[in-house]
Order: structure tokens, then sequence, then C-alpha cells
């Protein structure tokens, strides 16, 4: 029998209040290896089903025509449970809306209209920042704190990539290898980067 584990599919919700946005969305996931494991209309039905289901990653849309709450709020209540990470669909690209996002737990952000190509790198982007916002939260005492926390991480990873042409992910890594060798948590770390720029700058 081959020892080689089968590599596990990421399981992904899909939800748009369109109905054929969604099954293009199904077919491009299906094609690039995705497994859908399900389907909503509007953000209640979404919340439902994740709590279900526990997927690896919703994939919403950021607006429901006549809804009450919309794919920000969904993605809100989907991060406080702690249930599964969002990443929001939109024709929108305004600053208040990704401020938004943000400040609600959202990991990514793709703009319609995408192709099949843009996704694979968009879902991979939030998977790996929804579990370096699950390695800040371990430090953080409350949600609020953490994507605080993030904020900031976020702001000194940018750093780290502007300045010593980092990835995102080395970047990550390096933040937390600070965190452990100084015994310090990430939050400090991070705005100890961020200081250190400002008078660098400032020279």
């Amino acid at each position: 029998m081959s020892s080689n584990p089968t590599p596990t599919r990421t399981r992904i919700i899909i939800c748009d209040d369109e109905s054929l946005i969604r099954r293009d969305l199904r077919e491009m996931l299906t094609n690039q290896g995705y497994l859908v494991i399900g389907e909503a209309s509007d953000g209640r039905t979404a919340i439902e089903l994740a709590r279900r289901l526990k997927p690896d990653l919703v994939i919403m849309d950021i607006r429901f025509e006549g809804e009450s709450i919309d794919g920000i709020e969904t993605a809100r209540i989907l991060t406080e449970e702690g249930v599964a990470p969002v990443l929001l669909l939109s024709a929108y690209s305004q600053r208040d809306l990704v401020e938004r996002a943000r400040a609600a737990g959202v990991v990514g952000y793709l703009v319609k209209p995408f192709t099949e190509a843009d996704l694979p790198p968009a879902i991979e982007t939030a998977l790996a920042r929804f579990r370096e916002f699950e390695a800040v939260k371990k430090e953080a005492e409350n949600l609020k704190e953490a994507l605080e926390t993030r904020k900031l991480v976020d702001r000194a990873k940018g750093l780290l990539m502007d300045t010593k042409g980092l990835s995102e992910a080395e970047a990550f890594r390096r933040i937390q290898k600070l965190s452990m060798n100084y015994r310090k948590p990430m939050r400090e770390v991070a705005e100890a980067i961020i200081l250190a720029h400002q008078l660098n700058a400032g020279k």
C-alpha cells in the first residue's frame, strides 16, 4: 500500500446572490482542484452553512441585494466565532470598504471581474493570512486586540518586504522568529520594526 497520503482538497463555501455567478465560481474552483461543499445566496445562510460544514474558506460577495447583512458583517461574525476565514469578492475597491473589511477580520479581497487563474493565488494568500491571524490570536487577550495586532504585524511585514526584499510569508516568519528569540509578543516586535523604520526615515 502506498505510504503517500492523498492531498486534502481545500473545502470551500461560496456565497453570492446571483446564481449565475455561483455557478461560474463553482466551475472555476472545481477546475482548479478545490472542493465546493456548499452554496448560499445571502449572509445568514452562509453563516449557518459554515457553522455546520466547517469549511477551510468562505468566498463571498461583499453585497447582497435587499439584505440587511452584507458580506463584511457576515465575515465579522464568522471571524468572531472562529468558524472560517473569508475571501471577499467585490466590484468595488473603495478604501473605506477595504478598511471595514480588514477591521472585520477579512483575510482576502478579490476585485471583479477576475479570471480562473486569479483564484488560486488569492485563495492561498487568504489561507496563509488566516494561519498568521490564528498565530496572532494565541497571543492576544481578545479578538479586538488580535485584529489590532494583525494590523501592526501587516504593517511591519510590508516594511520588511520593502526593505529586505522578503516575500509575505518570509516577512511573517522573520517577525515570529524575533518574537521567539527575544521572548516578546509579536505585537511588540512589529511595533519595534515600525519605530526603527520611522527613526531611519527621519534621519
